[in-house]
């Protein structure tokens, strides 16, 4: 079963408290398929801001999952634990 995809508004808001529905190799795929099919052209501007906006989106879920890896190596660092 998969998991819903966001809203670039649902999106944002996940980033910054609630947990993301999209995995990081979810929103990194799909972030792909944007930059894809932008490139590819022959879109509308209608389409072409939608595509930007739900990639601008999927980038601050991906940098959210990043930030969440870091801060769990940070803690789990050796030379970070009180001696």
């Amino acid at each position: 079963m998969s998991t819903p995809e966001p809203t670039p508004e649902s999106t944002s808001e996940s980033t910054s408290e609630a947990q993301p529905t999209q995995t990081y190799e979810q929103a990194r795929e799909e972030l792909a398929e944007v930059v894809r099919r932008l490139e590819a052209g022959g879109l509308t501007l209608e389409e072409s801001l939608g595509l930007w906006e739900r990639g601008e989106a999927l980038a601050e879920l991906c940098q959210h999952w990043l930030d969440r890896a870091r801060e769990r190596l940070a803690a789990a660092a050796p030379g970070d634990q009180p001696g």
